[in-house]
């Protein structure tokens, strides 16, 4: 059986092969994953097992990134690492924050950041 992963074959219509220049937020959650690892709390394993486990609302809803920061998170959370209620109070403090300086608005209004 398929997991939502794993979409080779299907028809999805043409592959977008434009390079995409990495928003700040990626950076840092790249940067977060490759600390995690060198610590040895997270292997590229667990990684990809996260991801490929987060079920098709979120390989349909979510970018690429997204999918890597809910994995982290769920990573984090079953180690052990943060609880889920440290992670659902630091995104309530940010979405507060986002939504104090208008900049919550405009990542929201058309799906993308506007810069």
């Amino acid at each position: 059986m398929r997991g939502p992963h794993d979409v080779g074959g299907l028809p999805e219509g043409p592959v977008d092969t434009e390079d995409h220049v990495l928003t700040f937020w990626e950076k840092q959650v790249d940067g977060l994953r490759a600390a995690v690892g060198a610590k040895g709390l997270m292997t590229s394993h667990e990684s990809r097992r996260a991801v490929e486990s987060l079920g098709d609302d979120a390989h349909r809803n979510m970018k690429y990134y997204e999918r890597w920061t809910a994995a982290l998170c769920r990573n984090m959370i079953d180690k052990g690492v943060l609880t889920q209620d440290e992670v659902d109070a630091k995104v309530a403090l940010v979405r507060r924050r986002l939504a104090e300086t208008g900049e919550l608005e405009l990542a929201t209004a058309g799906g993308e950041p506007r810069g």
